[in-house]
């Protein structure tokens, strides 16, 4: 029974050490002391070699979980890890360019690689209002970056302290005091937390839980909101054309057949001083209505020669009517 009784705390003092570890894993799990290099115009370092966004700044190590989209800090290469809410994370952390980050939201994409990644639509509009300015860097008044811990290459994995011990060993071999006023506010409450085992965020940033995010969730909906009436508007544009085709049909097919029966017939019809002709083009057009009977227009001319010389015996008559009327009256006579 002793046995099962020492077998059992055993198991229970693992169970409660080895979760705590785990809560506040990040991802990164270095074996060594990784290679950093300084970041140029900016006073911080980033790891080349390390697949994680992982930057030192005025004494702490800051890296950035894309899990949760949340900042971390440690005063040791590898952790424990404790969260650091958005608001209190540096400045110069902030404007580190884009392209020395390994590791990219896939919503990222697109984002200029000179420029700082947007926090303001990774976080939302209140921390954008609450960190006002964030944005402006000037390199020129930038201050020195902070010595490296390099007393922590003396501490593989296998010698690497635990978090009790961790804050006490830092203190006395780095000497270092952080300027940046963010920073010395959140010094304290990095210690504690790490040495008690590091503290993970309990809920993701805004942009990672809602993809689309609740800032760029209201431009959208404003947006969608403003093209419904651009949307109306060509619907409204679709009813009115086709009542203008239905006016415009009728009068198109009516000229048409006006252009097809061509006007040139109608010109015969304003002779009113032929009346036998006009019989003649009466019938012509009849016959054009179907386009097989306009050869058959010579036949009605034929009649024609005749009628004229009736006229032409109806000229002398009328034309010298003076002297056929006096021999008339002459025989008569």
């Amino acid at each position: 029974m002793r046995k099962v009784c020492a077998l059992l705390l055993l198991v229970i003092t693992v169970a409660c050490t080895q979760p705590a570890n785990a809560q506040i894993s990040i991802g990164i799990n270095l074996t060594v002391f990784p290679n950093l290099v300084i970041v140029p115009g900016y006073p911080v370092y980033y790891a080349p070699t390390v697949t994680a966004d992982y930057f030192f700044y005025d004494g702490f190590y800051w890296v950035f979980n894309v899990e949760d989209g949340q900042w971390y800090s440690s005063s040791w290469y590898n952790g424990p890890w404790v969260f650091v809410e958005p608001l209190y994370v540096p400045q110069p952390i902030l404007v580190i360019p884009f392209r020395y980050y390994r590791l990219r939201p896939a919503y990222w994409g697109g984002w200029a690689y000179d420029a700082p990644p947007r926090w303001g639509q990774h976080w939302g509009h209140d921390w954008e209002s609450r960190r006002a300015g964030w944005d402006r860097w000037d390199r020129g008044r930038a201050a020195a970056a902070a010595p490296l811990p390099l007393y922590q290459r003396e501490y593989p994995r296998d010698r690497y302290p635990a978090p009790s011990q961790q804050v006490i060993i830092h203190n006395e071999r780095y000497k270092y005091q952080a300027h940046d006023t963010v920073v010395q506010q959140q010094r304290a409450s990095i210690f504690r937390q790490q040495s008690s085992g590091g503290m993970k965020a309990t809920a993701k940033a805004e942009r990672v839980d809602h993809p689309q995010g609740s800032a760029a969730r209201e431009r959208p909906q404003r947006q969608e909101s403003a093209q419904p009436p651009p949307a109306r508007s060509p619907r409204q544009e679709t009813t009115q054309p086709p009542a203008a085709p239905r006016h415009e049909a009728p009068a198109i097919e009516r000229a048409q057949p006006e252009r097809g029966r061509r006007p040139e017939p109608q010109r015969v019809e304003p002779q009113p001083n032929a009346p036998r002709e006009q019989a003649g083009p009466q019938q012509a057009p009849r016959g054009e209505r179907p386009p097989a009977r306009l050869p058959a227009q010579p036949p009605p001319v034929q009649p024609q020669p005749p009628q004229h010389p009736k006229e032409e015996r109806q000229q002398p008559e009328r034309g010298p009517e003076g002297h056929p009327q006096e021999g008339q009256g002459q025989g008569h006579r």
